[in-house]
């Protein structure tokens, strides 16, 4: 894989984490390939602090995606940059249609673990490429998550997509998480993808703005370490998250958008 592919072991790594606790978020399959892949990560990409985060990104992910399929039973699922993850087992989606997507060679790899059925697919495109849109039912309602996607496209390559899925679908709500421009800045020096081999990532300040070139409605700002979460944590973790990772200082860094169309 290349270095982008390889980040989705840093998620998989901080899912499979909380979960060995019991904490956060319950998923025995990132447990199971974690403890098979087991791909090295050094530095801050294997710490504690980044996998409690990770896990509550990932369920804050699957609560706004439960509410939203709840809503409606006939919407088409796409989950954008699907890497290793078990969202579509975790969430229960076995009515609806569902498309998990990401790069050959990260498919090649997820096929190992996940079996297509009548209703889940998986498929091998770039995510910035259209052809992959088009194979899709057109004219349909979409719900989509893009967890740890939107930094590795350009501002031009992030408004192209989400045009495009607003342009093929007859209704879109989507819910995608981003760095800061200066997280975007500050990677080059301090992060930990950069353990991994990236160093190059993109950001986003103005969710108003993306909304206005892509056809879409912002809908409002999700809090990526709610305090319910952050609860779960014991003693001396719990303060030191809190007030180290969660918060404001979290959103000067990192932030989640939701949109429709």
């Amino acid at each position: 894989m290349n270095h982008v592919n390889k980040t989705l072991y840093i998620p998989l790594c901080g899912k499979a984490y909380v979960s060995q606790k019991k904490k956060i978020l319950t998923d025995p399959t990132a447990e199971q390939i974690w403890e098979k892949e087991g791909f090295f990560l050094k530095g801050k990409s294997s710490s504690k602090w980044l996998a409690y985060y990770m896990g509550m990104r990932a369920a804050v992910f699957d609560s706004w995606l439960r509410a939203k399929m709840a809503e409606d039973a006939e919407a088409v699922i796409l989950h954008i940059g699907c890497g290793l993850d078990s969202r579509n087992l975790r969430v229960g989606a076995k009515g609806h249609l569902w498309y998990d997507v990401d790069f050959p060679e990260v498919i090649a790899e997820r096929r190992k673990y996940y079996e297509e059925t009548e209703r889940y697919h998986m498929m091998e495109s770039d995510a910035r490429e259209k052809k992959w849109i088009l194979a899709l039912p057109e004219k349909e309602r979409a719900i989509i998550v893009m967890e740890g996607v939107s930094m590795y496209m350009t501002s031009s390559e992030l408004q192209e997509l989400l045009a495009s899925l607003n342009r093929h679908f007859s209704s879109v709500k989507i819910l995608m998480d981003c760095y800061t421009q200066f997280a975007a800045r500050a990677t080059k020096y301090k992060n930990p993808i950069n353990d991994v081999g990236v160093n190059r990532v993109y950001g986003l300040d103005a969710p108003e703005m993306l909304a206005d070139k892509t056809g879409l409605s912002f809908v409002k700002e999700h809090d990526m370490t709610p305090e319910q979460m952050i609860c779960e944590l014991e003693g001396a973790e719990r303060f030191i998250f809190r007030h180290v990772f969660g918060g404001k200082l979290s959103k000067r860094m990192y932030r989640m958008f939701e949109y429709k169309g």
